[in-house]
């Protein structure tokens, strides 16, 4: 699986691919607990349900900063990223790549500032295109839409991401753990 994987997205050796329990939903929680490390601020953009539950449970780690929103018209657009809003010292920018919910998806994958990693969900259109890993700190996506089984998720984080997870991270959470 993670050979197939590997050469349909092109996934380069510095990442890892881990197939994980808990859906994409328990990535909501995953990422900011193994990604938030410096500034424990994490630049998000708001494009629908799928975003505001992973803000919630963001917010429950470190500080959340909303850089594009599309809430105003109940997500029924994909909002322009205003660079100036974005923190050279965030941990990561958060998007969601596609939201099948409101029918909007990105024109193109927002850049962040140099040194911040992007992390992405992915579960609506993983595998329906092409996309470059390569812009990515960490991809993930719920198999059930594109992929396979209900309750398998695919994290593909790059190497130098894995290991921040403070001690307060329960064992089964951390990246560096499911990676080893």
């Amino acid at each position: 699986a993670e050979a197939g994987l590997r050469r349909l997205m092109k996934i380069p050796d510095n990442y890892k691919v881990l197939f994980l329990q808990g859906g994409a939903t328990l990535q909501f929680s995953m990422v900011p607990l193994n990604l938030y490390r410096n500034s424990f601020t994490a630049d998000f953009t708001n494009t629908g349900s799928w975003t505001k539950k992973a803000i919630s449970e963001a917010k429950k780690v470190g500080k959340v900063n909303i850089v594009a929103s599309s809430e105003d018209k109940k997500f029924n657009y994909i909002p322009e990223l205003d660079r100036s809003k974005l923190d050279p010292k965030a941990d990561f920018l958060y998007m969601v790549t596609n939201n099948t919910i409101y029918g909007t998806k990105w024109p193109e994958i927002p850049e962040p500032l140099p040194g911040v990693p992007l992390a992405a969900d992915a579960s609506s259109n993983v595998l329906s295109q092409e996309m470059d890993v390569e812009k990515f700190g960490l991809i993930f996506f719920g198999a059930q839409k594109n992929v396979g089984p209900s309750g398998l998720t695919v994290v593909v984080v790059r190497e130098d991401l894995i290991g921040f997870a403070g001690p307060q991270v329960p064992v089964y959470l951390d990246y560096k753990i499911q990676a080893d």
